[in-house]
């Protein structure tokens, strides 16, 4: 890790999207759904944040948030483990009488007098909803370079399935870029658009002092969302610039999203581009390498400590302490941390969440388009 970055704190918003994934997020936050074999969500920023040198970091929860007090704890594994700063996880304001917050405006306007008690010069915000190795370092030099007031960052790519395919509105929203010669010139919401966009990573740096006067005045209003509700209206005052990040993004707005970025992972080209930079950082559980026992026969996959193998696993992400009898089969599968499959079981295109156990002789199959689901302490 780097020395600390003193110009910046770190703001995360662990709940955003939680509504895209309703299946995970039963018992836990977008931020604490396990992702690449071993980690969580949240540890992509987080670790992102901490290896650019930002050692102040609040996390701003609103509910399900247990689990991540859980993986998260002090903070040790992400060296924010500070008698200044560190690693601060910041619960809904008990004091509030209205509902839970909405949008980012909501969330910050809880947190004003945290914000106007600290020191650093810039903000800098990110959501959980995207697993990326990302450079805030890079994002902070130009963003004072460019004398900017806000930052966006934001990737090129083509919106996802599930967004074109949604007439509603209903959960939640997005936004792409208009860029012309680095300025943001239009923020456009929930759009239908085909083919490549500049499609809006929520990201953002901004002058610590800036953010405190746009969000008392929006807050003040009952405004929700930063981006709609302030940025867009202020896009002629304000010097807004777009950041363009060019490496890999793994973006979960649905199941089948969640699936398919975790298979994704599989192909080694992909896995060597969200690793390949700057580690990525987890809580350490202390268990046994992997056993392959013999007569096992496995096949392009993900398998994390702790698990144990003896039947046939193939195309398939296996989180820690997964256990595969003999004679069952595994094939295009995501089974999470400590799932069981006994024997005879036939197992293909399914989810298991945490400690599930696929008893003997069961046959489970979805398909590449509709993944099977089970869920958390569940036995079938």
């Amino acid at each position: 890790m780097v020395g600390s970055n003193k110009s910046a704190l770190g703001i995360i918003f662990p709940n955003s999207y939680d509504e895209l994934v309703p299946e995970l997020v039963n018992v836990r936050l977008m931020a604490s759904i396990p992702f690449a074999s071993r980690y969580r969500l949240i540890d992509f920023m987080l670790s992102s944040m901490s290896n650019c040198g930002i050692s102040n970091v609040s996390v701003l929860v609103k509910k399900n948030y247990h689990s991540l007090m859980d993986h998260l704890d002090s903070g040790r594994e992400w060296d924010l483990v500070r008698k200044n700063g560190g690693l601060n996880i910041l619960p809904p304001n008990a004091e509030r009488e209205s509902k839970l917050y909405v949008g980012h405006v909501d969330a910050l306007g809880n947190i004003l007098d945290f914000l106007r008690s600290q020191k650093e010069k810039y903000v800098v915000m990110a959501d959980t909803n995207i697993a990326a190795n990302f450079d805030f370092r890079a994002m902070i030099d130009a963003h004072i370079a460019s004398g900017a007031d806000v930052t966006i960052a934001y990737n090129e790519q083509e919106l996802p399935e599930r967004i074109l395919q949604d007439t509603s509105n209903a959960k939640g929203f997005y936004y792409t870029l208009d860029v012309q010669d680095g300025r943001v010139t239009d923020i456009i919401i929930n759009p239908k658009t085909l083919g490549v966009v500049n499609f809006g990573m929520n990201i953002h740096v901004v002058d610590r002092e800036l953010l405190i006067d746009l969000i008392n005045t929006a807050y003040l209003r009952g405004q929700v969302y930063f981006e709609r509700d302030v940025l867009l209206k202020k896009i002629g005052d304000l010097n807004i610039q777009g950041y363009k990040f060019d490496g890999y993004v793994a973006r979960i707005c649905s199941i089948k999203s969640y699936f398919d970025e975790n298979m994704r992972l599989l192909d080694d080209k992909n896995l060597d581009a969200l690793f390949a930079g700057a580690p990525i950082y987890t809580k350490i559980r202390d268990d046994n390498p992997t056993r392959y026992i013999q007569g096992a026969e496995v096949k392009n996959i993900m398998a994390a400590d702790g698990c144990v193998i003896e039947g046939e696993v193939e195309n398939s992400v296996l989180f820690r302490g997964v256990r595969v009898a003999k004679g069952a089969k595994v094939k295009n599968c995501i089974l999470m941390q400590d799932t069981v499959v006994e024997e005879g079981a036939n197992l293909e295109y399914l989810i298991s969440d945490k400690n599930v156990k696929i008893s003997a002789g069961k046959e489970m199959k979805g398909t590449d388009t509709y993944p099977m689901y089970i869920a958390k302490n569940h036995t079938v």
